[in-house]
């Protein structure tokens, strides 16, 4: 997922990885300089993340159901990073409930379950361009309601273009009305602004990423199973086919759960943030590019349109404004 600047905070020293050339310390490669490292890792990241908008469309036609996505999603994590998360049991424990619940329901079953069901009622580019893509909107609305500041300069032009991208995708379904895009659209906003809230949150907690994934996966973990084991959401993990285990434990599991967190902590360390968030708007592109070949979609008008106006819009939003000058200066 496109991040934007309130993000920065949620990287504490050493959280990402060792610092750029610290004696004594090695990065991803000694041949690689600290750029090439951070934007490898980004690149992984934002393949990652096009990953995620294709499974979300390509569930429907699996054997798995949400639930059972949502298991994987949450728990492969939980499983993987175990010791580091018990060390850091105390430093999670003292989050605030408020952050808390912002990071929980955020990108938690909320933002997972909205996520799968409005890419089954759309496309893969939808999903890879509305969720990602309205962020920055809806964290600047969280921050102009806090007595923030409205955005300026740069930043009010990209989320004019976010909001005309998003546009050009739906208009051709609404004349005529096609009521499952439309309400698939909506659910994929939804999706959008849960995410928002859990960048918000992200920015009120002291953890490192590994703290931040067991923040999330843990409770959210619990969520999932209580309501498939109460039978509130159906599962049918127990005759699925192998194929599409293995596929939503890699993608959903460890490339979401676990790599793109990861991976994006560090790609902010060696890059920057803005550097790392202009990378990372391509994430639409990819999700339009590949799905051509995996999963048999065609890039309608609409989206050829659409998609490239939000690619440009969050590169614009994440850009800091240039700092005024006094007039005495």
């Amino acid at each position: 997922m496109v991040a934007t600047h309130t993000t920065r905070a949620t990287v504490p020293p050493d959280a990402a990885g060792p610092r750029a050339g610290h004696p004594g310390r090695r990065g991803l490669s000694p041949r690689l300089s600290p750029q090439a490292e951070g934007l490898l890792a980004l690149l992984v990241t934002v393949a990652i993340w096009a990953a995620f908008a294709l499974s979300a469309r390509a569930l429907s036609a699996s054997s798995l159901l949400p639930a059972d996505a949502a298991l994987l999603r949450f728990g492969v994590p939980l499983v993987v990073l175990f010791p580091a998360l018990w060390r850091r049991r105390r430093r999670i424990a003292a989050v605030r409930p408020g952050a808390a619940a912002k990071i929980i329901c955020g990108a938690g079953v909320p933002f997972f379950l909205a996520a799968m069901h409005g890419g089954a009622l759309t496309s893969a580019a939808f999903v890879g361009s509305i969720v990602p893509g309205m962020v920055p909107l809806f964290v600047s609305a969280i921050m102009i309601r806090r007595g923030h500041g409205v955005p300026r300069g740069t930043q009010t032009a990209g989320l004019a273009l976010i909001a005309a991208g998003v546009a050009a995708l739906v208009w051709r379904y609404v004349v005529p009305v096609d009521t499952d895009v439309l309400a698939g659209s909506g659910i994929l906003l939804v999706a959008s602004g849960l995410w928002a809230l859990y960048t918000v949150g992200l920015r009120e907690v002291d953890l490192d990423p590994v703290g931040s994934i067991g923040l999330l996966c843990l409770p959210s973990f619990a969520v999932i199973a209580v309501l498939v084991l109460t039978g509130v959401l159906p599962t049918g993990i127990a005759h699925a086919a192998g194929s599409d285990i293995v596929l939503f434990l890699v993608v959903q599991g460890l490339g979401v759960g676990l790599c793109a967190g990861l991976l994006y902590a560090f790609a902010i360390r060696r890059l920057g943030a803005e550097r790392s968030s202009v990378v990372g708007s391509l994430s639409p592109v990819a999700v339009v590019l590949l799905a051509i070949p995996l999963l048999g979609e065609t890039p309608t008008l609409a989206v050829l349109v659409g998609v490239p106006l939000i690619t440009a819009g969050v590169v614009l939003a994440n850009r800091r404004p240039r700092p005024e000058v006094p007039a005495d200066a």
